[in-house]
């Protein structure tokens, strides 16, 4: 939906720019849709893709007050039509006072109602007829089209005009579309909701000085001021201040997440209890709010299956309605019935055959379940991505960063017997304080964790290839790996060989702490499994659903991991560009499988699995190999991913069911098949059913966003 610059340069003579979202928004230049914040797209290029089921396009240049004011006019006007037809005659005897000009006083107020309240309904159908694929307000034009020019000629020649049916039918109509863009705009309203995230101004720090500027004149590399309870303005990183953010409204996590800093923050997320300065990284379209907003509306745009299938469908129906239309009208002339009465059948047939409820039918249980993805932590890129996640049988994870955290941590402290845990850790602490390794900066926040006071390391010196060493206590301290215990001449102490060597077996680092030439203890580590992991597999193996490990690692280290998280299967020393073989492999098994990696070098598994999952995003949502993005590094969204799969589709059949199923037993009812036993369907009424129909199928839909994942 967004336009790469160099093509919004290479329209830029086209002269009106509108919002794909929001058609009635039209203006000379590219900007910014004041409704959603989306970039404004030429118009012609707007307008030059299929208008035949796409809600939007059916709608374009039309809003849900216009339809109302539309429906209220109509109405006042079809009151005195009413009056002076013949059938409140024919039920009740009544007869509307008579003056001179009265009979003329019905196709006087129609043909307002036609030429106003239709207008709407003439001009989308013009464009479906321009774009060759005739659809639902083709047909609710011929009908309407078709009611108003016999009724012109009966009126001059004595015949009996359908005029109340014909303004009835238009209000009906009107009501109808109100309450199905009111329904549709619900859902849309997504990026309206994304947008409103982000504050209309920013404090910003500009020397010595903050002022308060509008967002729009916002820099990147500026800093900003963010005080507590206020949402950040931009995407940034923190230079001073600590303060737990909340982040739910665009990562689903529900509990804040703690800031200091360096800690990158998204623009739209609320500030908690503590001052922040943050400079600004990105602005605009390059914010992950804008990312998010871009990735929801691509996939709204996108087609499933299913909606490829009932687009399909509404384009048979649209013809089937008017070749019975056509039947019918020949049916009911031969059988002497009456031109009049001929014409009304072909009007209640083409009315009641509007696939209107066919073609919202899956686009709005789409839309829903795209907007209840993004608020619950994961885009949808493509509709078919999600689609497929319903039959997925085998979930293949890469490992590192995404069972695991993708950085050491410390699995176990070994001590001789002598000294205590705390004690070896604290002495390694101390000295790897002053390192930037990720060995050192792992052992420093475990220590931390733990609340282990530091002593002061003097003379600190680094061994390369063997660790580091510092005056400590006022005693030569050494720490690091295998390495520096050969270069000092010492042996691991029997009291922790065991141990050391178990940890070594299973992949695990092991650094030594050395004090005075006497090995204290050791310390393992290894990339941290997530919690989340296990959980993860847990409700996939609930599903159903086998868990498999895909890594570089060891044999070893693979299957400890695999025991550890409880995975139905694992895969070791797989190079990168192996990775898409085994996808392979599992799927010539006969697996549909979903790969789920960090799509920086999974990019090509990602592709070649039935469904391409991206986990741990964060600010970085344009991975174009994934069909699926998980904004937050959690692996059980996974399973939320297959829930809301099975939703969707779940929803979309019931609606098609219901659908196809309406027009199979009311074309033939407004045909009049029916007829012998004096049973008429009469247009209005054909009118109430399709908006009916459409409106079930709208609160069907409605009910998806209801339901948790």
């Amino acid at each position: 939906m967004y336009l790469p610059e160099h093509e919004q340069s290479e329209n830029k003579t086209t002269g009106h720019y509108t919002c794909p979202m929001h058609p009635e928004i039209m203006q000379e230049r590219p900007g910014i849709c004041s409704e959603c914040g989306m970039n404004l797209v030429p118009a012609d290029r707007a307008s030059d893709h299929d208008h035949s089921h796409d809600w939007h396009d059916r709608h374009a240049g039309h809003s849900t007050a216009m339809f109302l004011r539309k429906f209220w006019v109509s109405s006042v006007l079809s009151i005195p039509v009413v009056l002076y037809s013949s059938i409140l005659n024919i039920l009740f005897g009544f007869s509307a006072p008579a003056f001179p000009g009265s009979a003329y006083i019905p196709l006087i107020l129609g043909s307002i109602v036609f030429f106003y309240g239709g207008s709407v309904f003439l001009a989308s159908a013009w464009r479906e007829i321009k774009a060759r694929v005739p659809g639902m307000m083709t047909l609710i034009s011929v009908a309407i089209l078709t009611a108003y020019l016999w009724s012109v000629y009966a009126v001059f020649f004595g015949q009996e005009p359908l005029l109340w049916e014909l303004t009835t039918l238009i209000v009906i109509m009107l009501l109808g579309h109100y309450i199905e863009m009111r329904a549709v705009s619900g859902a849309q309203g997504a990026l309206k909701e994304l947008s409103k995230l982000l504050p209309d101004t920013a404090e910003v720090i500009r020397g010595t000085e903050t002022k308060v500027i509008p967002l729009a004149d916002l820099k990147e590399n500026d800093v900003v001021l963010v005080k507590p309870g206020d949402k950040i303005p931009a995407d940034g990183s923190i230079i001073e201040g600590e303060s737990e953010v909340n982040e739910s409204m665009v990562t689903g996590e529900s509990k804040p997440v703690n800031k200091r800093m360096g800690s990158a923050v998204i623009a739209g997320t609320v500030n908690g209890d503590g001052a922040l300065k943050i400079q600004v990284a990105h602005i605009g379209e390059k914010t992950f709010l804008a990312g998010v907003m871009r990735l929801v509306a691509e996939a709204q745009a996108s087609k499933s299956k299913l909606q490829i299938l009932s687009d399909k469908a509404a384009f048979l129906l649209t013809v089937v309605a008017i070749g019975v239309g056509v039947a019918t009208f020949g049916a009911w002339v031969l059988l002497s019935a009456g031109i009049a009465f001929a014409v009304s059948r072909v009007v209640a047939v083409l009315v009641i055959a509007c696939p209107h409820a066919l073609g919202l039918a899956v686009p709005l249980v789409a839309s829903i379940s795209t907007t209840k993805a993004a608020k619950n932590g994961f885009l949808v890129k493509q509709r078919l991505a999600l689609e497929a996640a319903r039959s997925i049988d085998t979930v293949l994870f890469d490992k590192t960063g995404t069972l695991t955290k993708g950085a050491f941590g410390v699995t176990g402290v070994f001590a001789v017997s002598d000294h205590s845990e705390d004690d070896v850790l604290a002495l390694a602490a101390s000295l790897d304080a002053l390192s930037a390794h990720p060995i050192a900066q792992a052992i420093v926040a475990d220590a931390k964790t733990r609340k282990i006071q530091f002593s002061e390391a003097k003379s600190h010196t680094a061994i390369k290839g063997r660790g580091a060493k510092a005056m400590i206590g006022g005693k030569e301290t050494h720490v690091g790996g295998p390495a520096l215990l050969e270069s000092l001449g010492l042996a691991i102490p029997a009291g922790i060989l065991e141990k050391v060597t178990a940890a070594g077996s299973q992949g695990q680092t092991v650094v030594f702490v050395v004090q005075e030439n006497s090995v204290l203890g050791a310390i393992a580590l290894a990339d941290v499994v997530r919690e989340e992991s296990k959980e993860a597999v847990r409700e996939l193996k609930a599903m159903g659903i086998r868990s498999v490990m895909i890594t570089g690692d060891s044999e070893d280290v693979a299957k400890a991991v695999a025991a550890e998280i409880g995975l139905d299967e694992y895969f070791a020393r797989v190079l990168p560009e192996q990775k898409s073989a085994k996808v392979k492999e599992l799927q010539d098994k006969g697996r549909k499988v979903a790969m789920v990696g960090d799509g920086i070098n999974d990019a090509p598994a990602l592709t070649q699995a039935d469904l391409g999952i991206a986990i741990g995003a964060g600010t970085n949502v344009a991975i174009e190999s994934a069909g699926i993005i998980l904004v937050r590094d959690d692996p059980r969204d996974i399973a939320k991913i297959v829930r809301l799969s099975k939703m969707t589709y779940s929803k979309m059949i019931q609606n098609l069911w219901w659908a196809a199923g309406y027009n199979i037993f009311a074309i033939p009812l407004a045909a009049g098949v029916l007829a012998p036993w004096g049973i008429f369907l009469q247009p209005a009424f054909a009118a109430v059913l399709m908006s009916a129909s459409t409106v079930i199928v709208s609160i069907n839909a409605a009910l998806l966003g209801r339901r948790t994942l």
